[in-house]
């Protein structure tokens, strides 16, 4: 477990950042198991983030709230099963203290014993438009990514048992600050059918093989979960702020191209059916779906996106077996890549630069102010967070179309198995087992369809046709 009664505040004399930004890039594309920083953000105004402090700054501005009940199920609360409201801070924190004047506001209908109240992912850069002097209060810049402040970041503030559902993140890696309470260790593509802080056994007994890791993530430090890894978050204080930053990643272009190919095929048949059979397939902050049109336009230009991204790799690569004038080199690759669409310099290393031999794992410096978060053996009745090994193989999924990357796109609800474990004609259209006697749906071939294995394929088949 990792938590502040591992970290200890920098000593007398002590540096107060124990890593350059250049270090700290190269633990954070190195590691791949989930680490917490310690005493790399003291001196960030967004330490002052708290709840209080947001609502003086936002002064009225409402913002919308996912509510959730406090209750042990043995289902996750997924978006489509919680409530929503829209009021300010001022209001929230009215009703997380219980005090009268919620009884006629927006939080009304929801006794705070009952409900958990989450202002989950929500894009800096919108909440501060009208502020912008303020993205610079959080900086990325010391972690090795200049020019990534709060504009590129997302705000998270949750009462007491506010939760993400177990879920991994399609692209890149994230890297989590915490402002005010504590949550143990993040909102993203791929969701898990297994509610992990109270899983059904019996639906799922490999879930028993799984190795959990838990980190109480406290203000002040940060959190790293690397690509692909499993977690679930929950408060448990009485009111926690967190921001976090996902961070791009060479191999997030192949998975820009399955998402596209999956939410085309999604979309069409879905788009498909009678609208009124009762099917609920859309988050509720969304209007309609994505048309077959805007659909290929996004595959298109994830594909584009892919080649140009090899194309410099094929530059980089290039430029770093040539001899001579390597300073006048590395420039000319560095323009290369900007030239082709990428992220700024710096920002991002290529494929070959991320493989990392066992002997260089070895020498990461873990100590106090870098704690690996170390496998758990506690019952998972007792887990507030939980992040499992992407190679998990009994954990189905809910496939929900996120964010495409900078194109904002429809999240779909979706269902399914890395190992097709459960077969098609056994499955309800809400992905329930029962007996066969049920006629095959949309969502059954969906299941199949959308199967990462298949997605996988089908964009390699995809991308080696672009390349013909």
């Amino acid at each position: 477990m990792a938590g502040a009664e591992n970290c200890r505040p920098p000593a007398p004399g002590e540096d107060v950042k124990p890593f350059t930004p250049e270090k700290a890039k190269e633990l954070v594309m190195a590691l791949q198991q989930p680490a917490v920083f310690c005493n790399m953000v003291g001196d960030w105004p967004a330490l002052r983030w708290n709840a209080e402090h947001l609502s003086a700054v936002l002064d009225g501005k409402t913002i919308q709230f996912r509510l959730g009940l406090k209750t042990a199920d043995l289902v996750p609360q997924f978006e489509t099963r919680c409530s929503y409201v829209k009021a300010t801070l001022k209001e929230f924190l009215a009703w997380s203290c219980g005090q009268p004047s919620c009884l006629s506001g927006p939080f009304s209908c929801y006794e705070y014993s009952k409900y958990w109240a989450y202002a989950d992912y929500k894009y800096i850069a919108r909440i501060f438009e009208d502020r912008p002097e303020f993205f610079q209060d959080v900086r990325w810049a010391d972690f090795g990514f200049p020019g990534r402040s709060g504009k590129e970041s997302t705000l998270w503030i949750g009462t007491e048992g506010a939760n993400t559902p177990c879920h991994l993140d399609s692209y890149g890696c994230n890297l989590v600050l915490q402002v005010q309470g504590r949550i143990p260790y993040e909102e993203s593509s791929v969701f898990s059918k297994v509610n992990v802080a109270n899983p059904d056994l019996k639906r799922f007994p490999e879930f028993r093989n799984t190795t959990p890791h838990v980190a109480t993530l406290s203000p002040g430090q940060v959190l790293l979960v690397p690509r692909h890894w499993w977690h679930y978050v929950e408060s448990i204080d009485p009111i926690t702020v967190s921001i976090n930053s996902w961070i791009e990643l060479d191999a997030d272009h192949e998975a820009r191209v399955e998402e596209a190919i999956t939410r085309t095929l999604v979309c069409a048949m879905k788009s498909a059916e009678d609208p009124s059979d009762g099917d609920v397939w859309l988050n509720p902050t969304e209007v309609e779906a994505t048309s077959h049109e805007i659909n290929l336009q996004y595959l298109n230009k994830a594909v584009s996106a892919y080649i140009k991204s090899q194309k410099a790799s094929m530059s980089e690569q290039a430029c770093s077996s040539s001899t001579g004038a390597e300073q006048r080199t590395g420039t000319l690759c560095k323009r290369r890549r900007r030239e082709v669409g990428c992220e700024p310099e710096g920002c991002r290393l290529q494929p070959h630069e991320l493989s990392f031999s066992t002997e260089r794992l070895q020498k990461i410096p873990f100590g106090p102010h870098l704690i690996p978060v170390l496998p758990q053996s506690e019952e998972r009745s007792s887990m507030g967070a939980v992040v499992v090994e992407s190679d998990s193989r009994d954990l189905l999924q809910e496939n929900k179309g996120g964010h495409f990357g900078k194109l904002h796109c429809p999240r779909k609800q979706l269902v399914t198995s890395d190992d097709c474990e459960l077969p098609a004609h056994q499955m309800h259209s809400d992905s329930s087992p029962n007996a066969s006697q049920a006629a095959l749906s949309t969502n059954d071939l969906l299941d199949c369809l959308v199967n990462p294995r298949v997605i996988s394929l089908v964009a390699r088949l995809l991308l080696e046709r672009t390349r013909v």
